[in-house]
């Protein structure tokens, strides 16, 4: 159903807690002030290599800014209920995994993938 945020993944419900997209900068401090200082978002998360910046209004409108070179710029972040049920489904599917499923020091599981049309997908969930 269109506007749903669930899918079935191996005959189970599976819910979509947010899409961030993630940009690439070389100039990350820059970049985050745009955000902050010109569209009013607040910095949630910076971890120097990752900035997320959240709209106060809306917490879920949010984007990263990514200023080295992880894979995941540019592209988009999908954070699910159960990143090992979407990485069984992928590789089932058959489905280009470009980072192995792993869980990273800053506290999330994830892997990447690419989608059809070459766009890094980087699907996770918080631990």
């Amino acid at each position: 159903m269109p506007g749903d945020s669930s899918a079935l993944i191996s005959g189970s419900e599976m819910a979509i807690k947010r899409t961030v997209p993630n940009i690439r900068s070389e100039r990350p401090g820059a970049t985050r002030d745009f955000f902050v200082d010109l569209l009013g978002f607040d910095v949630v998360m910076d971890l120097d290599w990752v900035v997320t910046v959240a709209s106060p209004a809306n917490p879920s409108a949010q984007v990263s800014i990514i200023g080295n070179d992880d894979m995941a710029a540019p592209g988009i972040s999908v954070e699910v209920s159960d990143v090992d049920a979407v990485h069984a489904e992928a590789v089932e599917r058959g489905a280009e995994i470009v980072y192995q499923l792993r869980d990273e020091p800053w506290g999330v599981r994830r892997f990447m993938l690419r989608e059809p049309s070459g766009t890094i997908v980087n699907v996770l969930s918080h631990r």
